[in-house]
């Protein structure tokens, strides 16, 4: 809910801002403004407002794993019992190889983005994730590659065609 929210609230001059900062997130307030035709006042102002309404994600998200010598990726699916997943996942928020944690509808419970240095590494993360009170099973899928990185540019062209 708060998603659909946050983008009803935005307005054509908050997208062509976020699309400017998707293009090159280092651009200055200035260079903002000038890119735009907005006062620096008024570009300052907005990002404040986004900021507020959580819009931007965290810099956390922009640091290659892989560079921290976590080159390898899986998705873990894990069934839990329903009971315990609040519990499990303070439990398995404490495992710092797992990136993300995503709770699902269908035959999986939890789906977990998880980094390895290698395989024997990735099996003793799926140990330590199968030994959480809770976890009945878990189902490993090694990322072969990205094929679409994850990106927003599109939803923002798509938001401000309405405007």
């Amino acid at each position: 809910m708060l998603a659909l929210r946050i983008m009803q609230a935005l307005d054509g001059t908050d997208t062509r801002l976020l699309s400017a900062l998707a293009e090159d997130p280092r651009r200055t307030v200035v260079a903002l403004a000038q890119r735009l035709g907005l006062s620096r006042n008024t570009v300052q102002a907005r990002m404040a407002q986004l900021e507020k309404k959580h819009v931007f994600l965290s810099f956390e998200r922009r640091i290659n794993p892989a560079a921290l010598g976590y080159p390898l990726m899986a998705f873990i699916s894990v069934h839990v019992q329903q009971q315990k997943l609040a519990r499990l996942a303070g439990e398995l928020a404490a495992i710092p190889e797992i990136l993300e944690g995503f709770g699902l509808t269908g035959s999986a419970d939890l789906l977990l983005r998880v980094v390895a240095q290698d395989a024997e590494d990735l099996f003793r993360i799926n140990g330590k994730i199968l030994a959480c009170d809770g976890v009945e099973r878990a189902d490993t899928a090694l990322a072969m590659g990205e094929l679409i990185p994850f990106r927003v540019q599109p939803l923002l062209e798509r938001g401000s065609e309405g405007s």
